[in-house]
């Protein structure tokens, strides 16, 4: 977002570019997963990091060269269908070392998951912004691309914690039930998208608001505020023993999510914005960490990673719609437009969801690794 507005004055055309990036994510990474689940974490890992970091590095050149928007767009697709996905390979190796344990284990786990992942979006801002405003336009992407290369390569070494690929489990090429099969899995990759355009929308409109009010080294500063929200929210939500199931705890957490966007667009200040963002990362962290929670229920383990890359899929999607809205609507209207995007984004999906509900709830287990569904027990998740 930073490189490409600096380069094009547009908030529009980066608003573009990180979505072509996020849809290109989007769309591959349930691909990636799938693999992973298949043939191995480590073989779909190793070669997908070093083709990330070519592709941003690639990107950068183009930008800096004030290449057209068409030759842009056209590199951002490999720059996000090469993104490695090392937070749906984590969680399914949580899934892995917890098979069997008490719900309330695997929730924790998912909210230490959760609270890493908002760590670096705690960080990631703050430091992104600064190399970007007090170094060079393109410092924050070439740190991402040598960090994802680096972390990659040191992730894909941990040997002992990987599960085992399911074709070798089974010695068979039998073929894979695919995660949108499973009933539950949309309605999660809807709740999922919604949370996505918040993330999105605030990039956008946080960044632009601090151009606006002439301090644009602040956005970073704003959006790692929202991000600690998340984090600290994670923390607790993973501290307590829940007593009412999952299903209640997301549709519980999406109404508080959606009511938390809600009066984003009226914030005219920095206290005042960045209270509202702590407000709403608050509201974040329960639904994605039960959403999360949901999949280890609903799916069984041979496509758990594809699952889990479904999820994240559909956050980048969301954040991918919600970045070019909230782009245009930025550079026509001003900022305070553009945070009536994730409001919008909470509000459909909350509304899908609880038409999908009952779609969470599953009587049957699945208990075969090649994807046949037993009856093992009734499960209800509720």
């Amino acid at each position: 977002m930073l490189l490409v507005e600096h380069t094009t004055g547009s908030y529009g055309t980066a608003g573009a570019v990180a979505a072509v990036t996020g849809v290109s994510m989007a769309l591959c990474a349930p691909r990636a997963g799938r693999l992973a689940d298949r043939y191995g974490q480590r073989t779909v890992l190793l070669p997908g990091v070093v083709l990330h970091s070519a592709s941003v590095a690639g990107l950068i050149a183009l930008a800096l060269a004030q290449t057209p928007v068409w030759a842009l767009l056209a590199a951002a697709v490999p720059a996000g269908a090469t993104v490695p996905q090392i937070g749906p390979m984590v969680r399914a190796r949580w899934a892995a070392a917890l098979q069997g344990a008490h719900p309330s284990l695997v929730t924790t786990a998912a909210a230490f998951e959760s609270v890493t992942d908002e760590f670096t979006f705690v960080i990631g801002p703050v430091l992104a912004t600064a190399l970007c405003t007090g170094v060079h336009p393109a410092a924050g992407l070439c740190a991402e691309g040598a960090l994802t290369l680096a972390g990659g390569i040191l992730f894909a070494a941990q040997r002992n914690t990987t599960s085992v690929p399911q074709r070798m489990a089974t010695g068979t090429r039998t073929d894979h039930p695919t995660a949108l099969s499973v009933p539950g899995v949309r309605a999660l990759a809807a709740a999922f998208l919604g949370i996505g355009t918040v993330f999105g929308g605030m990039q956008v409109s946080l960044a632009a608001f601090a151009h606006e009010i002439g301090r644009p080294g602040i956005s970073g500063l704003l959006y790692g505020v929202f991000a600690a929200g998340n984090m600290l929210a994670g923390v607790v939500y993973g501290a307590i023993s829940w007593g009412r199931g999952p299903r209640i705890r997301l549709l519980g957490s999406y109404v508080a999510l959606a009511l938390a966007c809600a009066p984003l667009w009226a914030a005219h200040t920095v206290p005042a914005l960045g209270s509202l963002g702590l407000v709403t990362g608050l509201c974040v962290a329960p639904a994605l960490i039960t959403g999360y929670t949901l999949v280890d229920a609903l799916v069984p383990s041979a496509i758990r990673t594809e699952t889990f890359t479904w999820m994240t899929g559909s956050v980048a999607f969301g954040q991918a719609v919600a970045v070019t809205a909230a782009g245009v609507l930025t550079d026509r209207f001003g900022s305070h437009v553009g945070f009536t995007v994730p409001l919008a984004g909470t509000a459909v999906a909350l509304g899908v969801l609880v038409v999908m509900r009952g779609r969470l709830v599953t009587r049957t287990r699945p208990v075969t690794a090649a994807g046949v569904i037993g009856h093992r027990r009734p499960v209800v998740v509720d």
